[in-house]
């Protein structure tokens, strides 16, 4: 598949020139120690809080980013490589808020809604990463992080991605992995978690606890990477072209910083860059000026050489509607025209605020459609079908034809939510609109394959390790 491009690669080579500039001559704001002595180590000018970076160390550490980056799963046969595995769809993460299956109203999330959401990504094909969806209000005050992985590894077995908030934190849920894996070096063999932090802040600054995680996975040797977020007008210039600079600068500080503290630890390009509504500052993740900058520096990783992706597919939308679908469409295609290979995609409404059993449901049929892109137009002789075109001949009918019948279930994406029946069939089956249809099936997947995924034993275990977890039981929609 070839891909679209937004930018021109003269407009490519001039933000990727720009942004060593801004690095070399303005630097970032580092606020946590180790970090600056890092980088002091490796070439870079320190002054206090403030580090500026040579643009050949940057051009040298850049240079050492893997061209691919591997999720991996519980279950091997989940396991997904980027470029080649893509487009990978991961669920959007950490929303505070549940459209509740029941009574349709907003609510505080909780664990018990994690293990929900855990089995229906488990479950449904177009996911290939579960992204933890919502936080877990539930959650003993020294557990943050560990009530939301519990549930989660309880009810899946695709990779996980999960973010943690201090140190302390993050030591608590390895303890968890390593015992579910059976061991640190069973674990280090095969680690199932995805570890994701923002620790570049915008504009041009480095946070303390999440650089410290990221130089903690860095060095460990496990999966982590970073996202950028500028914000256009708030966080970043009010223009995309000032916004791709400095984003990127951000990036590449943060690539940099990984590569000195472990030379070739994979990462990924990962942005959610918004263009702030001026009108209120809204946040504006459904808008099609988030879809255009997630093009473009899809287009600065593929100059770098970097697998890519982020938050794509989003939508201000408080319900799940026409808007939700047009702003979650929009620019999903246009990130899988781009070359996208991530996509945070799934089941969030509001601006990342509330997650919605329905529009993850639905995204899963839009995952399914987006592969399909991607698989792209067959150019084998038999797909050309000249032969068959010539045998058939004006006026004849290809429906009863063996090329037709072998490849009717495979042309096409067969959907199960989209409605084409004719409207006569469709108000006989009960004139249901595709939110109604979607809340069917994901009660119905709530109603079988429940089993917890975690033996009895280990339960036991984790349970007297981390006295008071939560119960992390999935239980139906009724």
């Amino acid at each position: 598949m070839s891909f679209a491009e937004l930018l021109t690669q003269e407009q490519v080579q001039r933000i990727h020139d720009a942004a060593l500039e801004i690095l070399e001559d303005v630097g970032l704001k580092v606020r946590y120690e180790p970090a600056r002595e890092i980088f002091a180590k490796h070439g870079c000018h320190v002054d206090g809080e403030r580090v500026k970076f040579p643009r050949e160390v940057v051009e040298k550490y850049r240079r050492m980013i893997p061209p691919s980056f591997t999720f991996y799963a519980r279950d091997p046969k989940f396991d997904k490589t980027i470029p080649q595995d893509s487009p990978i769809i991961v669920t959007a993460s950490s929303a505070p808020d549940i459209i509740d299956p029941v009574t349709g109203q907003e609510r505080r999330a909780d664990s018990a809604d994690i293990a929900r959401i855990a089995h229906l990504i488990n479950e449904l094909p177009g996911y290939d990463v579960f992204s933890i969806s919502t936080l877990a209000d539930d959650a003993p005050a020294d557990q943050f992080t560990i009530s939301r992985l519990y549930p989660a590894l309880k009810y899946c077995l695709k990779p996980i991605r999960v973010t943690t908030t201090d140190h302390k934190d993050t030591l608590s849920i390895m303890k968890m992995a390593y015992m579910v894996a059976g061991g640190e070096a069973a674990y280090k063999e095969h680690p199932f978690l995805t570890h994701h932090y923002c620790p570049t802040v915008s504009p041009l600054s480095m946070d303390n606890l999440s650089t410290e995680n990221v130089i903690y996975f860095a060095r460990e040797g496990l999966p982590v990477y970073p996202t950028i977020v500028p914000n256009a007008g708030l966080t970043s210039p009010m223009s995309m072209a000032g916004t791709l600079v400095q984003g990127n600068a951000e990036f590449l500080a943060t690539a940099t910083l990984m590569q000195m503290v472990k030379e070739g630890t994979p990462t990924i390009y990962a942005t959610l860059a918004t263009v702030a509504d001026m009108r209120t500052g809204a946040y504006t993740s459904g808008g099609i000026e988030c879809g255009m900058l997630h093009m473009a520096f899809a287009q600065i990783a593929h100059f770098y050489n970097v697998p890519c992706g982020g938050y794509i597919g989003l939508t201000n939308s408080k319900v799940n509607d026409a808007q939700a679908g047009y702003e979650t469409g929009m620019s999903a295609m246009g990130g899988m025209d781009s070359g996208m290979d991530m996509f945070n995609i799934g089941g969030l409404i509001d601006a990342l605020k509330t997650f919605d059993f329905a529009k993850a449901v639905i995204d899963d049929e839009v995952a399914q459609m987006m592969k399909r892109v991607k698989r792209g137009v067959s150019f084998s002789d038999e797909d050309l079908a000249v032969n068959l075109i010539k045998e058939i001949g004006p006026g004849g009918s290809f429906i009863v034809a063996k090329h037709t019948i072998s490849r009717m279930k495979t042309e096409a994406v067969m959907t199960k939510l989209a409605d084409r029946d004719a409207r006569t069939a469709w108000v006989k089956k009960g004139s249901m609109d595709i939110q109604a249809r979607a809340m069917k099936k994901a009660k119905d997947i709530m109603n079988n394959n429940t089993a917890s995924l975690i033996a009895p034993e280990m339960e036991e275990k984790l349970r007297a390790e981390f006295a008071g977890l939560v119960s992390g039981e999935l239980t139906p929609i009724e």
